[in-house]
């Protein structure tokens, strides 16, 4: 295994403080463009209540102050505070290398199974960013919404635009590839797990920013966007687009609505407790 894991990719470590990253382009080759003309997404609104009753965060016991770890606190105050916020601005309240050093520290730091590091990023700011959104997505999906129900679609694009930038999440399909090649037997495995990776990246991402006072919602355009995207940022043929982090400024006076949620008790069992 150990001969294995070593021929398996890894990003150089980035640097971790936000004065010394200041390169915006992370792509290095040129990939083959999709044969197919794959429907948009759907993106589900999580603010919107479940089926189920909603109730609130459920009847979680509460330790003693002494078993409390401020820091644990700290991190699950964040995760209960992150949400989807969709009216943003250009204005960011934090320098872009600061933005640049969180998606850095966050690949380095993100686990995927056996090591295989298969997680991948390009964060877009200015232009780049206007890019993806009023030409590259858009004009994927005039091709494929109807004229006559282009308005909402439109000014979805819009409200994306006027965000100040985006992460793309990649997965790198070599080092899953190399495992599938190495462990036969977990072959059918491996893809899934490189997605739990992606989605542990994804979501600290998308923490750390909201927790440094931006906002931000995750989008999925793919595959729509995929060959338009690898086309114009050089991204390797082996990389998969997997999802859009769209984050900016929040609007004053704009908060995300009352999130709901199902009871605790049909979610979560305890035994031997």
């Amino acid at each position: 295994m150990s001969k294995l894991l070593k021929t398996l990719c890894c990003f150089s470590r980035s640097s971790t403080t936000a004065t010394t990253t200041t390169t915006r382009s992370v792509a290095t080759a040129a990939a083959a463009a999709t044969t197919s003309t794959p429907k948009p997404s759907v993106h589900l609104d999580e603010t919107k209540p479940t089926t189920s009753t909603p109730s609130t965060m459920g009847s979680i016991p509460t330790p003693s102050s002494s078993a409390v770890n401020p820091a644990t606190e700290t991190f699950l105050s964040l995760l209960e505070s992150r949400r989807s916020i969709y009216p943003l601005t250009k204005a960011l309240p934090i320098p872009e290398a600061r933005v640049q050093d969180i998606v850095s520290r966050a690949l380095q730091a993100v686990p995927s199974s056996f090591n295989s590091q298969s997680n991948r990023a390009v964060v877009l700011f200015g232009a780049a960013h206007d890019k993806l959104w009023a030409d590259i997505t858009t004009g994927a999906l005039r091709k494929v919404v109807p004229a006559e129900q282009w308005e909402p679609t439109g000014q979805k694009m819009a409200m994306f635009g006027g965000a100040a930038g985006t992460v793309l999440f990649f997965e790198d399909q070599e080092p899953v590839k190399k495992l599938q090649e190495g462990f036969p037997m977990y072959a059918d495995r491996f893809p899934t797990w490189a997605a739990h990776s992606s989605a542990m990246l994804q979501l600290a991402i998308w923490t750390a920013l909201e927790s440094e006072g931006l906002g931000a919602n995750l989008q999925h355009y793919n595959p729509l966007i995929d060959a338009q995207v690898a086309e114009e940022w050089k991204i390797p043929s082996s990389w998969t687009l997997t999802a859009q982090l769209v984050f900016g400024g929040r609007v004053e006076g704009q908060d995300p609505g009352e999130k709901t949620f199902q009871p605790l008790e049909e979610k979560l069992k305890v035994f031997g407790a």
